[in-house]
């Protein structure tokens, strides 16, 4: 996910933290553990994205694809970086060190806010087609959720409404969610989210910030943002099974000789009826592989796949595979020759421990989930450009995703 939404989702969990503890004896305790536990929690939800640092121990692009998401999005690598945060809390504030010296209460919400924050983020990176590896060194595979598109703004409007709610001054109220509201419509203008999208995030906004003015209670305005938040993950896990299906039914009813490895499905922000996807297939009696990329509607009658959102559709020409799934090209090539250049090429070994849907053409690589991201395919090799070559240094053991296809 991006940044702000995990420092939104890290606010509001920590809010919700605080206002679950009884409150400290004196007001300046009070206030003093209500900064800290709302700094430590949001700290913690962007903490494992310190790894970007580490992004220059390789070339690109293999430098961003193998680190970034990396150690620090493991769980066993969350509990010295935990430890270092609070350290780091504990050095340089002095306030919240004679707090916690002091109060039971405020050690314990702490802990809490600290762990929340550090799987906060490793959940919340899980929920995207991108995928993580949490489980490292002891299981090095990747896992996607292929549910939520990674920047989603249902998450600011849920949390962060509420957050703005409870800010003191009220002209900076105002201009913080007159901000939110202008960042949503220039979102629809550049065609990432559609008008009904965009309505029923602003009727959202507008129920919570009632909801927040009339109760004035953060613990219920934030534990209704979770339960949207919940509620809305849970509706686009659904989607998305669904839409895997039908691609799968349809992929394999134009081509039964194939077995489709994988289907990534890439959401579309705040729209559960629209999926991108790509899908793995081969074909080992013909020893060959393709990929294949298009769009899924989940009610064509009601909303053709092109009308989706236009922002985030492929501008390539495209046929319907079955009414409801547009497909736009495709990719693919020899198996034997996938195997052996993988063997032959470190650099290209390396790559495969990051790309789930692989495409090599004209002595380039690329991962074909990314193929329309607005500033091109960040995961592109250009194979060509590593002849002769030293094999890259400081490569992770990352389990590739193909693995099992490629050791045949």
């Amino acid at each position: 996910m991006d940044n702000i939404t995990h420092t939104v989702v890290g606010l509001g969990v920590g809010e919700l933290v605080q206002r679950s503890l009884p409150a400290e004896p004196d007001q300046a305790g009070q206030r003093t553990r209500h900064r800290l536990l709302l700094t430590a929690c949001a700290a913690a939800s962007n903490f494992p994205d310190l790894d970007l640092f580490l992004t220059r121990l390789l070339p690109d692009p293999l430098g961003y694809l193998l680190h970034h998401r990396g150690h620090t999005h493991t769980l066993l690598y969350e509990v010295p970086q935990a430890l270092l945060l609070v350290a780091l809390l504990w050095l340089l504030w002095p306030n919240a060190r004679a707090l916690l010296r002091r109060s039971h209460q405020a050690r314990i919400g702490l802990g809490a806010a600290v762990v929340l924050g550090f799987l906060l983020h490793i959940g919340m990176d899980f929920l995207n087609s991108y995928g993580v590896h949490p489980f490292y060194p002891f299981d090095g595979r990747w896992f996607y959720g292929d549910v939520i598109f990674i920047v989603e703004p249902v998450f600011w409007v849920a949390f962060g409404v509420p957050l703005i709610m409870a800010v003191g001054l009220p002209w900076l109220r105002w201009l913080m969610l007159a901000g939110l509201a202008a960042a949503l419509c220039f979102f629809a203008s550049r065609g990432y989210l559609g008008a009904l999208s965009l309505a029923l995030l602003l009727a959202l906004g507008a129920g919570m910030a009632v909801l927040k003015a009339a109760r004035r209670r953060s613990r219920r305005a934030m534990a209704l943002a979770l339960a949207v938040s919940v509620a809305f993950v849970c509706a686009q896990g659904v989607a998305s099974g669904v839409g895997r299906q039908r691609v799968l039914a349809a992929l394999q009813a134009a081509d039964p000789q194939v077995r489709i490895h994988d289907i990534a499905m890439t959401a579309f922000p705040a729209q559960p009826l629209c999926w991108a996807f790509v899908s793995f297939e081969a074909n080992e009696a013909a020893g060959s592989y393709r990929l294949r990329r298009g769009l899924v509607s989940l009610a064509p009658a009601w909303l053709p796949p092109q009308q989706c959102p236009s922002g985030l559709l492929d501008p390539q020409p495209h046929s319907a595979a079955v009414p409801g799934i547009e497909l736009y090209g495709q990719a693919g090539g020899s198996l034997a020759e996938l195997r052996s250049q993988g063997a032959a090429n470190c650099w290209l070994a390396a790559w495969m421990r990051f790309a789930r849907m692989p495409a090599i053409a004209d002595g380039v690589a690329s991962d074909m989930r990314f193929a329309t991201t607005p500033r091109g395919n960040f995961t592109t090799l250009d194979l060509a450009a590593t002849a002769g070559r030293a094999c890259p240094a400081d490569v992770p053991a990352w389990t590739p995703p193909r693995a099992a296809l490629l050791a045949r």
